[in-house]
């Protein structure tokens, strides 16, 4: 299969998510060392289409996310849940897929799908403006940042066969092959250096594994639920990982059983999907399937 092919079935899928819709939902989140829970629920995209890849801002209340357009070609909004303001980041002729803020605090790096097969990983200030290409050497899907220099990716094998894990060194454009048929999360772990990603071992095995940045080497964190690869962590180090309409969450260090997150809903909702905390560990975003 080649790379044409490839892009072909990546625009199937986000093709899918355009026809039946996705909106992000913001809960007020609990957690205590027994129990986590949410409530409220509150849909801040309320718009038809694609709403997708929320990503909190570190240290203001602001969500990052993508949005199609009528055209259904992605760009980047941010949602300020004090002032309750949506703002464009992005209006381009391209697509823009996973923000994430850069460290520095300074950019919004995304995947810019464009017309011409690629998928590179570039970078939008915050303020808004034009973008800079970071890497145009691979197929990136999806990305955490693991320090200033260094990015840890989910590349999409031109072949068809099985999307990689790559970590990238930018001054020297230096990359290494870490692990092959991954899952699409890579989040940071709290308080390690460290990223975590799922290993699809088999159709039926899926590990949350670890890659240690300073020691190299990679270790098993837990066994994620059959099918369930959408997940992220809290401040204290607990797993939260979505499927349905149930959330589960997971202490790896003490639990090995996952266990429910209790939802207070005023109306339910299903079709979960990639879900996001911010550093203070009281919200919740949430990809629900209109």
């Amino acid at each position: 299969m080649n790379k044409l092919l490839v892009l072909i079935g990546f625009f199937l899928t986000l093709n899918a998510f355009a026809q039946t819709g996705s909106e992000i939902y913001l809960f007020d989140l609990r957690i205590r060392k027994e129990n986590v829970s949410i409530s409220g629920g509150k849909n801040i995209t309320n718009h038809p289409g694609y709403d997708n890849q929320p990503f909190f801002h570190f240290d203001e209340p602001i969500i990052y996310y993508a949005a199609f357009d009528e055209n259904n070609r992605s760009d980047i909004k941010y949602f300020n849940y004090k002032t309750e303001k949506t703002t464009q980041l992005t209006q381009t002729t391209e697509r823009e897929y996973s923000p994430t803020l850069t460290l520095d605090e300074q950019y919004v790096s995304c995947i810019i799908q464009r017309d011409n097969n690629a998928q590179d990983l570039g970078k939008y200030p915050v303020e808004g403006g034009l973008p800079t290409v970071i890497i145009s050497s691979l197929m990136v899907g999806y990305h955490v940042w693991t320090d200033n220099s260094h990015v840890a990716l989910f590349v999409l094998d031109p072949n068809g066969q099985q999307n990689e894990l790559h970590y990238f060194l930018l001054p020297t454009q230096s990359d290494t092959l870490l692990a092959t048929n991954i899952g699409r999360s890579l989040h940071k772990v709290p308080d390690e250096p460290a990223f975590s990603f799922v290993h699809k071992i088999s159709e039926k095995e899926w590990v949350i594994k670890k890659f240690n940045t300073i020691t190299k080497k990679i270790s098993t964190v837990a066994t994620t639920l059959p099918g369930n690869e959408d997940l992220c962590w809290t401040p204290d180090g607990k797993l939260l990982v979505s499927g349905g309409a149930k959330i589960f969450w997971l202490n790896p260090k003490e639990d090995v059983v996952w266990r429910e997150v209790e939802i207070d809903l005023p109306a339910p909702l299903k079709g979960f999907s990639r879900l996001a905390v911010n550093s203070s560990g009281n919200k919740l975003a949430l990809v629900v399937a209109e």
